[in-house]
């Protein structure tokens, strides 16, 4: 996924627990896909609809940030 500059607006991003996420719509499987910007890692999540992009999406970050903090790793 392309690098971003900070404060640049982007189009279907939310924000989850402060970090930005990318949402397109992945036709092959007919859900929406989220993936994390600016993490030193990959953190993705894929739902039918916005509140399920949400309750996956902090999942996804939670896990991320726990793997992160087991290996003493900075996640941005």
């Amino acid at each position: 996924m392309a690098e971003y500059a900070q404060g640049e607006t982007l189009k279907n991003t939310m924000v989850i627990d402060g970090y930005k996420a990318v949402i397109e719509f992945d036709s092959e499987v007919e859900m929406f896909r989220g993936e994390f910007v600016g993490l030193n890692g990959g953190a993705d999540f894929y739902a039918p609809d916005i509140e399920g992009l949400r309750r996956e999406g902090a999942t996804s970050l939670r896990v991320f940030l726990e793997m992160c903090a087991e290996d003493g790793a900075e996640p941005r």
